[in-house]
């Protein structure tokens, strides 16, 4: 008997134990039910490891977790549509460059309160800003950059990794001669995501919007990138029609040489590869113009926005919980290689050890740059604008320079 009671004593202490690691809200706060709105909870290598976290959540606090899933490509505009409406709740993913059309709306909490000193970076903490109002707790913030399929680019006799616009075109033309099959470039040209011409504009010289607000899209380097990217589709190197989605698989798949995608390129494509192809993703910095220039890239990152309402609550301790907790901004990193936003995980051991995460930050995170058109509430028309244009270039339906004058015409209509 007293064997049995030493092992009962254990046990409830190990149970207590237990339930005090568990993501319990404080005990005078009652939980409620609440609904996830990502475009992560989508595809299924994402989406398994959130789930992971949302049942952990749940089954803790005794609650309801109801999740609402859209394409990347349709997010935006399906998350406004349910604001309008009256019928947006709980937990919403946003895109850092989405913040300011969402707030604008008046829909969301602040949540400062809830967020205490020292958790966060102070970097990631301002992408989820607008007008100085903490309306997002960030969850991962990188940059969206070039990755190559290293067996693929050495099979085509490609030894090291191009730098400049020259190099780079010299790459992939080694690429289609190598297998007309593969896409040597794929690029984004789908209308809804031909935003990524941005950074090259960069490259390029050009300027999208300048210091003083005004809109300068048509002007000489900005017309020499975009006759550039038309010129790749001319000759076979990049392809009609690619989103991101498309780049991943065919990526994956072997059939890319290059591509550009957030960080977690790399366990996207190690989740969808066949099993008996070797494919090992590099980050790259995009190619200069001109030696010595610095590589141009959009900085890019996810906050959690959630909703005024009796589900805030809730659902602003479940975001602490998924971006400060060490068992799911691990499990996150881990398995997607997404950089968490707190601190204290990014001094881990964990983190500065990973060659490819560590390759990215400094090769290609660290001259990031924020998208023009964030800080304005018409930001997503203002990219779907530039995005008809470049592709009304790319066709032929007209010149670059008559595109983008009409895009840079329209757009500072949007901000007048």
């Amino acid at each position: 008997m007293k064997k049995q009671g030493i092992f009962a004593v254990g046990f409830l202490l190990l149970a207590l134990v237990a339930l005090s690691l568990m993501p319990v809200m404080a005990q005078d706060d009652e939980a409620q039910d609440f609904t996830f709105t990502g475009w992560s909870l989508n595809e299924g290598a994402t989406r398994d490891v959130i789930m992971l976290a949302v049942d952990e959540f749940a089954t803790a606090n005794d609650v309801s977790i109801s999740d609402v899933a859209y394409p990347y490509n349709e997010y935006l505009n399906q998350v406004i549509l349910q604001a309008r409406g009256g019928n947006l709740t709980g937990l919403v993913q946003m895109d850092v460059a989405w913040m300011a059309p969402l707030a604008s709306l008046g829909v969301l909490e602040d949540l400062s309160p809830y967020i205490e000193e020292g958790v966060y970076a102070e970097a990631s903490l301002a992408s989820c800003q607008v007008d100085g109002v903490q309306y997002g707790i960030p969850w991962t913030t990188a940059s969206i950059g070039m990755v190559a399929n290293q067996e693929l680019l050495e099979a085509a006799g490609i030894t090291e990794i191009p730098t400049t616009i020259a190099e780079f075109e010299v790459a992939l033309e080694a690429l289609r001669a190598y297998d007309t099959d593969i896409i040597p470039y794929a690029a984004m040209t789908d209308v809804a995501q031909l935003k990524d011409i941005i950074p090259w504009i960069w490259t390029f010289g050009g300027t999208v919007i300048n210091e003083d607000g005004e809109v300068v899209l048509n002007d000489e380097g900005t017309i020499a990138a975009v006759e550039w990217y038309a010129d790749l589709l001319e000759r076979g190197l990049i392809a009609a029609d690619i989103d991101r989605f498309d780049a991943r698989q065919l990526f994956a798949q072997g059939r890319v040489g290059f591509y550009e995608d957030a960080i977690v390129a790399r366990a996207l494509a190690a989740g969808s590869k066949p099993e008996d192809l070797e494919l090992t993703v590099v980050p790259v910095p995009r190619p200069v113009l001109d030696e010595g220039d610095d590589p141009q890239a959009l900085f890019w990152g996810h906050c959690l926005a959630v909703v005024a309402g009796d589900e805030a609550q809730t659902a602003a301790e479940f975001a602490l919980y998924l971006t400060a907790d060490e068992t799911p901004t691990t499990r996150y990193f881990e398995q997607l290689s997404l950089p968490p936003t707190n601190l204290a995980f990014l001094e881990s051991e964990a983190f500065q050890g990973d060659e490819y995460v560590a390759g990215w930050t400094s090769l290609i995170t660290a001259t990031a740059r924020p998208n023009p058109f964030w800080p304005y509430a018409e930001a997503a028309r203002m990219e779907a604008i530039l995005g008809e244009q470049v592709q009304a270039a790319m066709i032929g339906r007209s010149s670059a320079q008559d595109a983008m004058d009409e895009a840079a015409e329209d757009i500072d209509d949007l901000l007048n």
